[in-house]
Protein backbone atom coordinates (compact mmCIF):
# COMPACT_ATOMS: atom_id res chain seq x y z
CA UNK A 1 0.00 0.00 0.00
CA UNK A 2 1.15 3.24 -0.48
CA UNK A 3 1.82 5.86 2.43
CA UNK A 4 -0.19 9.16 1.94
CA UNK A 5 2.37 10.65 3.68
CA UNK A 6 5.09 10.04 1.69
CA UNK A 7 6.63 12.65 -0.91
CA UNK A 8 6.28 10.93 -4.76
CA UNK A 9 9.61 9.77 -6.72
CA UNK A 10 10.67 11.97 -9.54
CA UNK A 11 14.15 10.30 -10.32
CA UNK A 12 15.89 13.52 -9.17
CA UNK A 13 18.16 14.05 -6.26
CA UNK A 14 16.05 16.48 -3.75
CA UNK A 15 17.22 19.83 -3.85
CA UNK A 16 19.27 21.32 -1.78
CA UNK A 17 17.92 23.34 0.93
CA UNK A 18 17.82 27.20 0.44
CA UNK A 19 20.64 29.22 1.83
CA UNK A 20 19.96 32.44 2.36
CA UNK A 21 24.08 33.58 2.25
CA UNK A 22 23.83 33.37 -1.39
CA UNK A 23 26.58 30.82 -1.81
CA UNK A 24 24.07 27.55 -2.39
CA UNK A 25 23.52 24.44 0.28
CA UNK A 26 26.66 22.71 0.17
CA UNK A 27 29.69 25.51 -0.41
CA UNK A 28 30.35 28.27 2.53
CA UNK A 29 32.53 30.99 1.86
CA UNK A 30 36.11 30.56 3.58
CA UNK A 31 36.65 32.96 6.55
CA UNK A 32 38.33 35.86 6.23
CA UNK A 33 42.32 36.06 6.02
CA UNK A 34 42.26 32.71 4.62
CA UNK A 35 46.00 31.67 4.08
CA UNK A 36 46.41 28.81 0.57
CA UNK A 37 49.83 26.80 0.14
CA UNK A 38 51.55 26.93 -3.01
CA UNK A 39 54.69 24.47 -4.77
CA UNK A 40 57.96 25.66 -2.66
CA UNK A 41 60.20 26.63 -6.31
CA UNK A 42 62.51 23.73 -7.53
CA UNK A 43 66.44 24.28 -6.54
CA UNK A 44 68.26 26.57 -8.32
CA UNK A 45 71.33 24.71 -10.79
CA UNK A 46 73.87 26.04 -8.74
CA UNK A 47 72.28 24.84 -5.30
CA UNK A 48 71.77 21.17 -7.07
CA UNK A 49 75.53 21.21 -8.79
CA UNK A 50 77.21 22.31 -5.15
CA UNK A 51 75.77 19.43 -3.37
CA UNK A 52 76.12 16.79 -6.21
CA UNK A 53 79.06 15.30 -5.06
CA UNK A 54 79.97 13.57 -8.37
CA UNK A 55 80.22 17.31 -9.65
CA UNK A 56 83.56 19.13 -10.44
CA UNK A 57 83.65 22.79 -10.95
CA UNK A 58 85.48 23.37 -14.21
CA UNK A 59 89.18 24.38 -13.83
CA UNK A 60 89.78 28.16 -14.92
CA UNK A 61 93.03 27.49 -15.87
CA UNK A 62 91.80 25.13 -18.41
CA UNK A 63 89.13 27.28 -19.57
CA UNK A 64 91.15 30.02 -20.03
CA UNK A 65 93.72 28.13 -22.18
CA UNK A 66 91.04 26.98 -23.89
CA UNK A 67 89.94 30.73 -25.03
CA UNK A 68 93.28 31.71 -26.00
CA UNK A 69 93.25 28.87 -28.30
CA UNK A 70 90.33 29.46 -30.18
CA UNK A 71 91.22 33.11 -30.45
CA UNK A 72 94.61 32.35 -31.86
CA UNK A 73 93.18 30.07 -34.36
CA UNK A 74 90.32 33.12 -35.21
CA UNK A 75 93.35 35.16 -35.90
CA UNK A 76 95.10 32.60 -38.17
CA UNK A 77 92.34 31.80 -39.70
CA UNK A 78 91.10 35.68 -40.62
CA UNK A 79 95.14 36.36 -41.70
CA UNK A 80 95.03 33.63 -43.93
CA UNK A 81 91.79 34.95 -45.55
CA UNK A 82 93.36 38.31 -45.31
CA UNK A 83 96.92 36.82 -47.24
CA UNK A 84 94.89 34.87 -49.78
CA UNK A 85 92.18 37.94 -50.91
CA UNK A 86 95.45 40.51 -51.24
CA UNK A 87 97.60 38.05 -53.53
CA UNK A 88 94.26 37.17 -55.31
CA UNK A 89 93.59 40.96 -55.87
CA UNK A 90 97.15 41.40 -56.78
CA UNK A 91 97.26 38.70 -59.28
CA UNK A 92 94.33 40.26 -60.95
CA UNK A 93 95.76 43.26 -61.20
CA UNK A 94 99.34 42.55 -62.38
CA UNK A 95 98.22 39.14 -64.01
CA UNK A 96 101.93 37.57 -64.17
CA UNK A 97 102.54 35.08 -67.06
CA UNK A 98 105.73 32.85 -68.05
CA UNK A 99 108.29 34.28 -70.18
CA UNK A 100 108.42 32.81 -74.37
CA UNK A 101 111.44 30.78 -75.34
CA UNK A 102 112.04 30.05 -79.18
CA UNK A 103 114.90 28.66 -80.37
CA UNK A 104 116.10 30.35 -83.33
CA UNK A 105 119.32 28.82 -84.28
CA UNK A 106 121.44 25.06 -83.61
CA UNK A 107 124.37 23.94 -85.03
CA UNK A 108 126.54 21.01 -84.66
CA UNK A 109 130.35 21.15 -85.60
CA UNK A 110 133.15 18.55 -85.38
CA UNK A 111 130.50 15.67 -84.49
CA UNK A 112 132.40 12.50 -84.06
CA UNK A 113 130.70 9.15 -82.82
CA UNK A 114 133.09 6.44 -82.05
CA UNK A 115 133.05 3.36 -79.65
CA UNK A 116 130.00 4.68 -77.47
CA UNK A 117 131.90 7.92 -77.34
CA UNK A 118 130.96 11.74 -78.46
CA UNK A 119 133.21 14.44 -79.57
CA UNK A 120 130.72 17.46 -80.80
CA UNK A 121 130.48 21.26 -79.93
CA UNK A 122 126.98 22.97 -80.37
CA UNK A 123 126.09 26.60 -81.05
CA UNK A 124 122.64 27.48 -79.61
CA UNK A 125 120.85 30.97 -80.04
CA UNK A 126 117.57 31.71 -78.66
CA UNK A 127 115.26 34.60 -78.23
CA UNK A 128 113.68 35.05 -74.74
CA UNK A 129 110.13 37.69 -75.01
CA UNK A 130 108.50 38.97 -71.64
CA UNK A 131 104.93 39.00 -72.60
CA UNK A 132 103.99 41.02 -68.95
CA UNK A 133 102.75 44.48 -69.59
CA UNK A 134 103.53 45.37 -65.98
CA UNK A 135 106.28 43.28 -64.74
CA UNK A 136 109.88 43.17 -65.63
CA UNK A 137 111.79 40.06 -65.26
CA UNK A 138 115.58 39.36 -63.76
CA UNK A 139 117.09 36.02 -65.14
CA UNK A 140 119.65 34.98 -62.33
CA UNK A 141 120.51 31.90 -62.76
CA UNK A 142 120.33 29.71 -66.11
CA UNK A 143 120.98 26.45 -67.31
CA UNK A 144 121.17 24.67 -70.56
CA UNK A 145 122.11 21.31 -71.89
CA UNK A 146 121.99 19.67 -74.66
CA UNK A 147 120.35 15.89 -74.50
CA UNK A 148 119.76 13.26 -77.09
CA UNK A 149 116.44 11.45 -76.21
CA UNK A 150 116.79 11.42 -71.87
CA UNK A 151 121.02 10.77 -72.56
CA UNK A 152 122.70 14.25 -71.44
CA UNK A 153 125.62 15.03 -73.74
CA UNK A 154 126.40 18.31 -72.74
CA UNK A 155 125.63 21.36 -70.37
CA UNK A 156 126.67 25.01 -69.58
CA UNK A 157 125.05 28.53 -68.13
CA UNK A 158 124.12 31.85 -69.44
CA UNK A 159 125.13 35.17 -67.88
CA UNK A 160 122.10 36.45 -66.25
CA UNK A 161 119.97 39.32 -67.83
CA UNK A 162 117.10 41.61 -67.49
CA UNK A 163 114.06 42.11 -69.30
CA UNK A 164 112.24 45.42 -69.63
CA UNK A 165 108.05 44.61 -70.29
CA UNK A 166 107.21 43.61 -73.46
CA UNK A 167 110.87 43.32 -74.28
CA UNK A 168 112.77 40.48 -76.46
CA UNK A 169 115.99 39.36 -75.52
CA UNK A 170 118.32 37.19 -77.77
CA UNK A 171 120.88 35.18 -76.02
CA UNK A 172 123.16 32.02 -77.21
CA UNK A 173 124.44 29.25 -75.10
CA UNK A 174 127.66 27.13 -76.30
CA UNK A 175 127.99 23.25 -75.55
CA UNK A 176 131.55 21.12 -76.02
CA UNK A 177 132.13 17.55 -75.54
CA UNK A 178 135.28 15.92 -76.06
CA UNK A 179 135.30 11.71 -75.82
CA UNK A 180 132.34 11.72 -73.31
CA UNK A 181 130.76 8.10 -72.90
CA UNK A 182 127.42 8.28 -74.16
CA UNK A 183 125.40 4.71 -73.05
CA UNK A 184 124.27 2.40 -75.63
CA UNK A 185 120.92 3.33 -76.33
CA UNK A 186 121.27 6.38 -77.26
CA UNK A 187 124.45 6.32 -78.94
CA UNK A 188 123.42 3.52 -81.52
CA UNK A 189 119.96 5.72 -81.87
CA UNK A 190 122.37 9.02 -82.88
CA UNK A 191 123.77 6.49 -85.60
CA UNK A 192 120.86 4.85 -86.81
CA UNK A 193 119.01 8.08 -87.40
CA UNK A 194 121.85 9.61 -88.98
CA UNK A 195 121.82 7.30 -91.43
CA UNK A 196 118.27 6.56 -91.87
CA UNK A 197 117.50 10.71 -92.25
CA UNK A 198 121.23 12.44 -92.32
CA UNK A 199 120.16 14.22 -89.28
CA UNK A 200 120.06 14.11 -85.56
CA UNK A 201 117.33 15.30 -83.25
CA UNK A 202 118.76 17.07 -79.73
CA UNK A 203 116.54 18.30 -77.30
CA UNK A 204 117.48 21.39 -75.12
CA UNK A 205 116.59 21.85 -71.66
CA UNK A 206 116.92 24.77 -69.63
CA UNK A 207 115.98 25.84 -65.92
CA UNK A 208 115.88 29.37 -65.40
CA UNK A 209 115.88 31.23 -61.72
CA UNK A 210 113.43 34.42 -62.32
CA UNK A 211 112.39 37.33 -60.46
CA UNK A 212 109.03 39.11 -60.97
CA UNK A 213 108.80 42.99 -60.49
CA UNK A 214 106.78 46.03 -60.61
CA UNK A 215 107.53 49.04 -58.75
CA UNK A 216 108.19 48.35 -55.25
CA UNK A 217 106.86 45.06 -55.44
CA UNK A 218 108.62 41.59 -55.82
CA UNK A 219 107.91 38.51 -55.99
CA UNK A 220 109.57 35.80 -54.62
CA UNK A 221 112.14 34.06 -56.67
CA UNK A 222 110.89 31.25 -59.23
CA UNK A 223 112.30 28.45 -61.23
CA UNK A 224 111.22 28.03 -64.93
CA UNK A 225 111.89 25.07 -66.91
CA UNK A 226 112.41 25.38 -70.35
CA UNK A 227 111.97 22.21 -73.21
CA UNK A 228 112.91 22.30 -76.52
CA UNK A 229 112.47 19.24 -77.74
CA UNK A 230 112.93 17.37 -81.36
CA UNK A 231 115.74 19.53 -82.48
CA UNK A 232 116.97 18.25 -85.58
CA UNK A 233 120.10 19.27 -87.15
CA UNK A 234 120.98 18.17 -90.66
CA UNK A 235 124.34 16.22 -90.56
CA UNK A 236 125.15 13.11 -92.83
CA UNK A 237 126.90 10.17 -92.30
CA UNK A 238 129.73 11.93 -93.95
CA UNK A 239 129.30 15.00 -92.19
CA UNK A 240 130.26 16.46 -88.93
CA UNK A 241 128.80 19.93 -89.08
CA UNK A 242 124.89 20.84 -89.53
CA UNK A 243 122.55 23.32 -88.95
CA UNK A 244 119.03 23.05 -87.34
CA UNK A 245 116.37 22.40 -89.72
CA UNK A 246 112.62 23.43 -90.26
CA UNK A 247 113.24 27.12 -89.16
CA UNK A 248 112.97 28.46 -85.26
CA UNK A 249 110.95 26.45 -83.46
CA UNK A 250 108.84 27.62 -79.83
CA UNK A 251 109.61 25.77 -76.59
CA UNK A 252 107.64 24.80 -73.96
CA UNK A 253 107.52 26.48 -70.62
CA UNK A 254 106.68 25.35 -67.32
CA UNK A 255 107.35 25.93 -63.53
Amino acid sequence: MNDPNRPPVTGYPAAAPPNHNGYGGYAQPPPPGTAYPYAAPPPSSTTYYNNNPYYQQPNPHAVQRATFLRRIIAIAIAAMVITGAFIFIVWLILRPRLPEFRVDSLSVSNLNLSNSLISANWDLRFTVRNPNKKLTLYYDDVAAAVFYDSASLSDTTVPPFFQDKRAETAQKASFATSGSYVENRAFDGMNKERARSSAIGFDVRMVARVRFKAGAWRARRRFIRVYCKDLSVGVGPNKSSGNLLGGPRQCRVGL
